[in-house]
């Protein structure tokens, strides 16, 4: 079974998106450098950033998050972020009708982040889940489902908006970070959860 990981960029004090839903610049250190992270040619980060994301990306097989975000995305136009195999979505909706593309696309609806960990590990068998950060990934966190949180630091503040972990109202700790990597207008940081 592969590795659970909530995963992000997040402002320095704790937010994925502004109230409306935003990012803001959060995302600038996926356009600022001269590496391409991937085919498409938009994405180009500071080598060192490429060294950290290109090979986690390549790990994963299977993405969660929640109905919002696909909403947002409207489904990725039928084509899952980052590369991925599959997308399981948590929802208490059924997919959406006549979004224009194809329907058998690799999203998967489920009711509950247990029926999402299940769903997802066995589409992703020994490889990566990445779920996205945010109230299912705090969710997740908060049930012990998480083996790791990668957190890609923007230099902003935004004072308030989407928290990193959602509602999670509860403490849980954190190893130590055991990567620290500095990028051009991002730093990664990585955590073990502690168990």
């Amino acid at each position: 079974m592969g590795k659970m990981v909530v995963s992000a960029s997040v402002s320095v004090d704790g937010f994925i998106a502004a109230d409306d839903d935003d990012p803001g610049p959060l995302f600038e250190w996926l356009i600022s450098g001269d590496v391409p992270l991937d085919d498409g040619g938009v994405l180009k980060v500071s080598q060192a950033s490429y060294d950290y994301t290109r090979p986690y990306w390549d790990e994963i097989a299977v993405t969660i998050a929640g109905r919002h975000v696909y909403d947002m995305t409207d489904g990725w136009d039928g084509t899952p972020p980052s590369g991925v195999d599959h997308v399981v979505v948590v929802t208490h909706r059924p997919r959406p009708e006549g979004w224009g593309w194809d329907t058998r696309a690799p999203f998967h609806f489920v009711d509950g982040i247990e029926a999402a960990m299940a769903r997802a590990q066995q589409l992703a068998g020994d490889r990566t889940v990445e779920v996205a950060a945010g109230d299912v990934g705090g969710q997740m966190l908060a049930a012990g489902l998480v083996d790791e949180v990668r957190m890609d630091v923007a230099p902003v503040v935004f004072g308030s908006g989407k928290r990193y972990f959602g509602s999670v109202d509860a403490q849980h700790l954190l190893e130590d970070p055991d990567v620290l990597i500095q990028g051009n207008r991002v730093l990664h940081l990585r955590y073990r959860v502690r168990r």
